[in-house]
């Protein structure tokens, strides 16, 4: 299948993978095409709409993220035609309307699966910076961005992307990191991209209630060293932070400092370029 240019993420997400796409890259396995390809944390799916594997299992703890992926390749006409609704009231007015959806749960329940994923779309395309982040009860907390012309409905991009997830050999899966791996083997390759690790809380991690602290971390360290064991290639990125490097001493890993430019971050000191780590299992 030849890669189509039009195949790119429909959504902007804080740290997402796009300016580190070459250098990525580049650590890849050459027999990726080949082999069954994993993204537990796919985010807005950065590497996967440009490297288009044939074959992928992609997943996400965050159901509202997974549930646009599963309408994009499923009814992406009639999200195509919400998203133009929603383009054409933008407003800060209409902003609020929609994002306080979430703030009557039975009322939000009502909607359909293509109105939950427009609605998530639209918020995403005219928040501020983009940012997906909730509070402590899961609602939608980020404010109204003041674009002048944003790209909400890009249907182009939602076509091809529609067409690229129904053609390929696609399981979106919706659930823990661990649990999306479970099938993985030694014609796997994985790749993590999951929340950083932030010990002074200054990076973005609010795309879940619940967090991702150093419990978490190590227990995907665990899973990423049981991949290893079985044979399957894993690469995963993550802050280079010396409790990182500590995590990750293991003779069977490769820790490749990158440089990364962040535009969010509570701190002003981690915006701009910053060290981030590439850590793979082979050499």
């Amino acid at each position: 299948m030849a890669k189509n240019p039009l195949i790119k993420p429909y959504l902007k997400w804080a740290g997402g993978k796009r300016q580190l796409l070459p250098e990525i890259k580049r650590q890849m396995p050459a027999c990726i095409r080949a082999d069954t390809y994993y993204e537990p944390f796919v985010g807005a799916g950065a590497l996967l709409f440009d490297v288009q594997p044939p074959k992928a299992v992609i997943n996400d703890l965050n159901t509202q993220l997974i549930l646009t992926y599963r309408v994009i390749r499923e009814q992406v006409d009639e999200l195509i035609e919400i998203l133009k609704k929603h383009q054409e009231n933008n407003s800060k007015e209409y902003f609020y309307r929609i994002r306080s959806l979430d703030r009557d749960e039975e009322a939000f329940q009502r909607l359909s699966d293509v109105e939950k994923a427009a609605r998530l779309i639209f918020l995403n395309k005219t928040c501020y910076n983009g940012l997906y982040r909730v509070n402590s009860q899961g609602l939608f907390n980020v404010p109204y961005g003041r674009y002048r012309r944003p790209a909400i409905c890009e249907e182009p991009v939602l076509r091809a992307d529609s067409t690229y997830l129904t053609q390929a050999e696609i399981t979106i899966r919706n659930g823990d990191f661990a649990d999306a791996v479970r099938d993985a083997d030694a014609h796997s390759f994985v790749y993590f991209d999951p929340p950083y690790h932030s010990p002074n809380r200054t990076n973005f991690t609010g795309y879940q209630a619940e967090g991702f602290g150093e419990r978490e971390q190590t227990r995907l360290r665990d899973v990423f060293a049981a991949l290893t064991d079985c044979g399957a290639k894993c690469l995963l990125s993550n802050s280079d932070t010396p409790w990182i490097r500590g995590l990750y001493a293991d003779p069977r890993f490769v820790l490749l400092p990158v440089q990364a430019k962040r535009a969010i971050n509570s701190n002003s000191a981690g915006r701009g370029s910053v060290g981030e780590l590439l850590i793979k299992n082979w050499k």
